[in-house]
């Protein structure tokens, strides 16, 4: 892709990423398909199982590992200095890497009991040595709200590049995007469509209407502007390729706002400082 971010420390970012979570119903396929279509960047974690599946279908693409951006994150049940380290080299040795180029914490706190500031501050100097070690390319956080954010910046020694959260229309997250602004953290998106609930939203299909393209590129067109990388994911290649397809329109000032006046929709009720 031509189209990129560029983060607080330099490294360039694809402006649109490939969201793998669940995508190991579909097989291998859904990365190769990917591939093909363009994506370079994909984001993965632990959690989510599939990092071999991933690592594999990336490794037999053809293509260099240098052309890939690989993004992975702790979780909750790794987090510590000690079981962070042993968390990040298991992930390398599932996807089939020597390095990453995004390393992410991916909760801000594992229970309602735990000391979270001291054990998020304690995961991240991992994270800042891992870096400093040359073993991840930017390191950042995912579903940190800003009083959590705001401990590690209090902390760190470096800065995080990344928090990636839930946002799409209907949950715009203006208090993280303003922080995150302010401190030069780029905010990616992950459910970027509201879990498909959006895709039918009145204020949506008239936009999609207006400007030729699918419910989809709005909500995703939407977060650019924003300034927010998007993490769709699809399993079609109709729809990886819609999904890529942003830079051909942009949305009016006017659409901007109507999509911010979305009331709350498509949110997934997960909430950072619950269970």
């Amino acid at each position: 892709m031509s189209y990129s971010f560029t983060l607080n420390n330099g490294v360039c970012f694809p402006a649109v990423g490939f969201g793998t979570y669940r995508t190991q119903e579909g097989g291998p396929q859904v990365i190769e398909t990917a591939v093909r279509c363009g994506y370079r960047y994909f984001d993965t974690a632990s959690y989510y199982g599939n990092e071999e599946m991933v690592g594999r279908a990336l490794s037999q693409s053809g293509l260099p590992r240098d052309e890939f951006f690989l993004a992975s994150k702790v979780w909750k049940t790794e987090m510590s200095f000690r079981q962070t380290r042993e968390a990040f080299y298991a992930s390398l040795n599932r996807l089939g890497t020597d390095y990453l180029d995004l390393y992410l914490i991916h909760w801000p706190r594992p229970d309602l009991t735990s000391d979270w500031k001291q054990l998020d501050l304690d995961t991240w100097k991992v994270l800042e040595e891992l870096y400093a070690a040359g073993k991840v390319r930017a390191i950042g956080v995912s579903n940190f709200l800003p009083h959590h954010l705001e401990n590690i910046l209090e902390h760190c020694q470096v800065k995080p590049a990344v928090n990636q959260v839930e946002l799409h229309p209907g949950y715009c997250q203006t208090a993280v995007r303003d922080l995150c602004r302010q401190q030069n953290i780029l905010v990616q998106a992950w459910s970027p469509m509201g879990r498909a609930r959006l895709l039918d939203d009145p204020v949506i299909c008239r936009l999609a209407a207006q400007y030729g393209v699918s419910p989809a590129q709005i909500c995703l067109r939407f977060l650019l502007q924003l300034g927010v990388m998007p993490l769709p994911k699809a399993s079609s290649e109709e729809r990886m390729r819609q999904n890529l397809d942003l830079f051909s329109f942009s949305l009016a000032s006017s659409d901007l706002k109507a999509l911010l006046s979305i009331p709350c929709t498509g949110w997934s009720h997960l909430d950072p400082d619950a269970v």
